[in-house]
């Protein structure tokens, strides 16, 4: 069995998910019969999304999604449901298709070894600052690629809500933070979120310092793999994960109410 084989057999895909959940915690979260119903008002969209993740006959299923929809409706926000392989019920993805769900954001998740991403370090890599919780410059970092001119108060909250331990780094080129990305240790996995590059210093090997210094923090903190989740149409993210060691473990999507 290769490498990359045994790291994604480790962990089912709902369990990654669910710690992907936790390390990006919405400000309000209704656990129904194993169905996680999660707003996050002003935070990426991604984060307020139905977390399908126990079985449901035919009849309780349609029950639920229609409870899924009345708890959004109540925060006057539209459903949207995270649709991953293994997770979620036989015949949601089919039956919320039928109701006028919208089949969205083509996501990949993806796993590797720390230890074969720390070894993947670019020769002659930038300094990297790793640090416990986000500071103004790390944060400001993110910001400006992330950030799309909105309010930044809620993005904070949400960093502040992460109750694992957590790694932020950035790459400094001289006194200037040119990428960043962070970290977060749960039960022998560490995530990686938030990875940015200011676009003059993209190609330059900026991320992949970035992410050995986060696989050498995860090491440190018995999380010896890593998994992440990317968009199936960033190109450039994908070579640089793929270069990193990342392999995928399942494709996934959302589907959003019409």
């Amino acid at each position: 069995m290769s490498g990359t084989a045994s790291v994604s057999g480790t962990a089912s895909v709902r369990g990654l998910q669910e710690r992907a959940a936790r390390a990006l915690p919405a400000e309000h979260i209704e656990d129904v019969a194993g169905w996680r119903l999660r707003h996050a008002p002003s935070c990426s969209w991604w984060v307020g999304t139905v977390l399908p993740h126990a079985a449901a006959g035919p009849g309780a299923l349609a029950r639920r999604i229609l409870g899924a929809e009345e708890f959004y409706a109540g925060h006057h926000a539209v459903a949207r449901f995270q649709i991953s392989p293994g997770a979620c019920p036989d015949g949601l993805d089919s039956v919320l298709a039928e109701r006028g769900y919208r089949r969205e954001s083509l996501m990949s998740l993806q796993v590797a070894r720390a230890a074969e991403v720390l070894a993947q370090a670019p020769p002659g890599a930038l300094r990297v600052r790793v640090e416990d919780r986000p500071t103004s410059a790390w944060f400001d970092s993110w910001y400006a690629v992330h950030g799309h001119g909105g309010d930044p108060r809620p993005e904070w909250d949400l960093l502040a809500r992460v109750a694992q331990p957590s790694a932020y780094a950035r790459a400094m080129a001289g006194d200037e933070v040119v990428a960043v990305g962070r970290a977060v240790a749960d039960t022998g996995w560490a995530g990686v979120f938030g990875m940015a590059t200011l676009p003059a210093a993209r190609g330059k090997g900026a991320a992949r310092a970035v992410l050995a210094a986060l696989a050498g923090w995860a090491g440190a903190h018995a999380a010896g793999r890593m998994y992440l989740q990317v968009e199936r149409d960033n190109s450039p993210a994908l070579r640089l994960y793929e270069r990193a060691g990342f392999r995928e473990r399942c494709g996934y999507h959302y589907r959003t109410a019409g």
